[in-house]
C-alpha cells in the first residue's frame, strides 16, 4: 500500500532524503577514517608508550572488533527507541571518545578512548541500511546503497591524512583533534535534518505492510506460500484515509521518539546470530570480513613498514599515500554502481516482469577475478622489492573488486530478506569485524616469519578468489537454498516471534 501520509519517509521530498543519505554517509566515512587513520602512527606509538609494534598495532585492530560489536546493542535500541535518538547519542558519544583520543597521554587511556569511539560509531555500519531501506524504494536501493558504500570504503583513505598531518609539524594528536571538528559539525547537520524514518504501514484488513515495489518477504514465509518478494508483480494500492498534515520543522527535531512496544530488545540480540546459518547472509559476513581485513588491515599494517626501509627509504608521513591505492581503485569503480540495478532491470523485463534477487549478482564476475589478481601482485611486489607503483596497483585492483563486492552482496542478502534487515546487519557487522581481525592482528608476524608471497599471494588470495567463487554458487541455485531455508526449524523460529515488519 502506498501511503498519502505526507509524514511517511517514502512520501519525503528528494531533497530531505538526499540530505539524510548524504549526513549517514559522511558518518561513515568519518567514523571508517578515525578507525583506520592511526594505523600509520604503528611506530610512533611503539616508541611513544615503549611498546612493541605488534602490541601498538592493537590500537586499530581491537577498536575494529568494536566498530561491530557496537552493533548488538545501537541495532535493538534503534529498533526499539528509534533512528534519530540513537544516531544523535551515537555522535555524542563518538565526539567524546574521540576528545578522549586527542588528550590521552598513556597506551592504556588511548585504548579506552578508541574503544568507546569506535563502539559509539559502530551503529553508522547497520543504520545507512536501514535508512536507505526506511525512505528509499526497491529500486532505488542498489544506487543508494552504492553512494554510502563509496564514503564507507574511502573512510579507509584515513591513513592518508593522518600521515601528512605529521608533515605539519604537529603530533598524532592533531588528526583526532580534526575528526572532532568534523563530529561536531556532522553532530549539528545530523540534529537539523535527520528526522525519525520509522513508520508503521497498516492496510485496510490489518498489520501486513505491502510494499509497492513487491509484498516483503519475512524470513521464510513467502517461499513457503510459493511466493517470493522478488516475484510479485509490481503493484500500488491507493487507500482514501484521512490524511494528517506534515510535522513542522521544529516538531521533526524532537531527540527522542516513541518506544516501540513490538520490539524485544533481547530478543532482537538473540535472533540476529540466527542469521549465520543463512547462507546468502553468511556470505555477505564473510566478503566483508575478508575485504575490511585487506584493505583496513593488511596493505595499512604492511606498507608503512616497508616503504621506510631500502630500498624505498620514504619519510614517515609519506607512509599513508597507500590510501591513493584505495582511491583510485574505488574511483574506477563507483562510474559503475549502475550496472547491477540494470542488469536486474533487464533480466527482469527478459523473465515477463519477475524479479528475482539473483538477477543482480552478474557483475561481480569480473570483479571476482580482478581483485585475488590484486593480491598477487601486491605480494610479489613487496617480497621482491620492486617498483613501488606495484603496491598501488595491487591495492587499487583489489580495492576495485571489493567495491563491487561490498555493494551487491549487500544489496542481494536485502533483496532476498528484506522484513528482517536489521536483524541481518547485526549477524553481518559482527561476523565481518570478527574476521578482519583475524587477518590483521599477527600479518606482521606472518610476513616476517613466511612471507609476503607466501601469506598475501598465497594464503589470502586463495581465500579470497574461493569467497568470491560463491558467486556462481548462488547465481545458479540462490532462489532454490531459500526455498529449502523456508523449510527448516530456523524459518519456523522466524515466522513464530517476529510481531512487526521494520521495512517496507
Amino acid at each position: 500500500m502506498l501511503s498519502t501520509d505526507p509524514n511517511d519517509p517514502l512520501q519525503w521530498p528528494n531533497w530531505k532524503k538526499t540530505m539524510i543519505l548524504i549526513i549517514v554517509s559522511l558518518y561513515s566515512f568519518l567514523s571508517n577514517s578515525a578507525l583506520l587513520g592511526p594505523s600509520v602512527y604503528i611506530g610512533i606509538f611503539a616508541e611513544t608508550f615503549k611498546i612493541s609494534p605488534v602490541i601498538a598495532s592493537g590500537l586499530i585492530s581491537y577498536p575494529n572488533i568494536c566498530y561491530g560489536v557496537g552493533t548488538l546493542i545501537t541495532v535493538p535500541a534503534y529498533l526499539k527507541f528509534g533512528r534519530r535518538p540513537v544516531m544523535i547519542l551515537s555522535l555524542v558519544v563518538y565526539l567524546a571518545g574521540l576528545i578522549g583520543c586527542g588528550c590521552s597521554t598513556s597506551y592504556g587511556s588511548l585504548m579506552a578512548c578508541r574503544l568507546i569511539h569506535a563502539l559509539a560509531s559502530g551503529v553508522c555500519e547497520a543504520l545507512p541500511v536501514q535508512l536507505v531501506n526506511d525512505i528509499f524504494f526497491l529500486h532505488e536501493r542498489g544506487n543508494k546503497l552504492g553512494y554510502y558504500t563509496v564514503c564507507l570504503c574511502w573512510g579507509s583513505t584515513g591513513p592518508l591524512y593522518a600521515g601528512y598531518m605529521l608533515a605539519g609539524g604537529y603530533s598524532w594528536r592533531l588528526f583526532f583533534y580534526v575528526e572532532t571538528a568534523f563530529a561536531g559539525l556532522l553532530l549539528i547537520l545530523a540534529f537539523l535534518f535527520v528526522e525519525e524514518t520509522t513508520y508503521k504501514r497498516n492496510s485496510p484488513d490489518g498489520p501486513a505492510i505491502p510494499n509497492p515495489n513487491g509484498e516483503k518477504r519475512v524470513f521464510g514465509h513467502d517461499e513457503l506460500d510459493g511466493k517470493s518478494s522478488e516475484e510479485q508483480v509490481e503493484r500500488v494500492v491507493e487507500v482514501e484515509t484521512m490524511v494528517p498534515p506534515r510535522r513542522t520543522f521544529v516538531q521533526t527535531l524532537k531527540p527522542w521518539s516513541g518506544i516501540n512496544k513490538d520490539e524485544n530488545f533481547f530478543l532482537t540480540m538473540g535472533r540476529s546470530f540466527s542469521y549465520f546459518l543463512v547462507p546468502a547472509v553468511l556470505w555477505v559476513v564473510a566478503t566483508y570480513g575478508i575485504y575490511i581485513g585487506l584493505g583496513a588491515l593488511v596493505f595499512n599494517y604492511t606498507f608503512p613498514s616497508i616503504i621506510v626501509a631500502p630500498p624505498y627509504n620514504w619519510k614517515q608521513e609519506n607512509a599513508g599515500l597507500i590510501a591513493l591505492g584505495n582511491v583510485i581503485g574505488y574511483g574506477l569503480a563507483v562510474p559503475l554502481v549502475w550496472t547491477s540495478d540494470r542488469l536486474a532491470a533487464y533480466l527482469t523485463k527478459r523473465n515477463g516482469g519477475i524479479r528475482e534477487a539473483e538477477m543482480r549478482l552478474g557483475v561481480l564476475i569480473p570483479a571476482a577475478f580482478i581483485a585475488p589478481a590484486g593480491l598477487i601482485v601486491y605480494g610479489y611486489t613487496a617480497q621482491n622489492q620492486l617498483h613501488w607503483i606495484g603496491y598501488f596497483a595491487g591495492v587499487a585492483m583489489t580495492d576495485w573488486g571489493s567495491y563491487f563486492f561490498f555493494t551487491f552482496t549487500l544489496a542481494y542478502a536485502v533483496d532476498s530478506y528484506n522484513a528482517n534487515v536489521s536483524e541481518m546487519l547485526i549477524a553481518m557487522c559482527i561476523g565481518k569485524q570478527m574476521i578482519s581481525f583475524a587477518f590483521g592482528i599477527y600479518v606482521l608476524e606472518w610476513v616476517i616469519e613466511s612471507g609476503y608471497v607466501t601469506i598475501i599471494a598465497g594464503v589470502f588470495c586463495g581465500v579470497l578468489f574461493a569467497n568470491n567463487a560463491f558467486v556462481f554458487l548462488f547465481m545458479w541455485k540462490g532462489k532454490s537454498i531459500r526455498k529449502w531455508m523456508a523449510g527448516t526449524w530456523l524459518a519456523r523460529w522466524h515466522r513464530g516471534t517476529i510481531k512487526q515488519v521494520m521495512a517496507h
